[in-house]
């Protein structure tokens, strides 16, 4: 098992984010593999004053993966990430290059032909009770 595995992500999506009181976002993500395939990288483009645009690094660690992000707000985070099965998640319960005033999990489904994720965003104050922050799915377009 190894970085081979996230092919199914490869390419450009549409982000759908379903957020209280966000109104219509317009966003988007592409992966793709940088170094010679040794990483893929993911940037995100969010049309919407309340979202950062954003860059992750992926790469692997062990039998998982680690996810690095960055956004515009100037924010930089280290997730742990799993992608087995077409069931993508990502998980950050300790701190980082930031404080960890609340944990936070991202647990998303591709579909069957690959053309969809369906997924949400959780947070926990504890690490162990989760609750909704919002959906967010990724709608492939190539």
């Amino acid at each position: 098992m190894g970085i081979e595995q996230l092919e199914p992500l490869i390419g450009e999506w549409k982000i759908e984010v379903d957020m209280p009181g966000a109104g219509d976002v317009r966003a988007s993500t592409r992966f793709e593999w940088i170094l010679g395939g040794a990483f893929v990288q993911q940037r995100s483009e969010v049309d919407h004053p309340a979202a950062p645009n954003g860059v992750c690094i992926i790469g692997p660690n062990g039998d998982s993966f680690t996810q690095h992000y960055f956004d515009s707000r100037g924010i930089a985070r280290v997730y742990e990430m799993t992608f087995e099965g077409g069931r993508w998640q990502l998980l950050r319960v300790k701190p980082d290059f930031t404080p960890l005033d609340f944990s936070q999990r991202y647990i998303g489904q591709l579909s069957g032909d690959g053309a969809r994720i369906d997924g949400e965003w959780q947070t926990s104050s504890d690490g162990q009770n989760w609750h909704l922050d919002f959906h967010l799915n990724y709608v492939r377009l190539a």
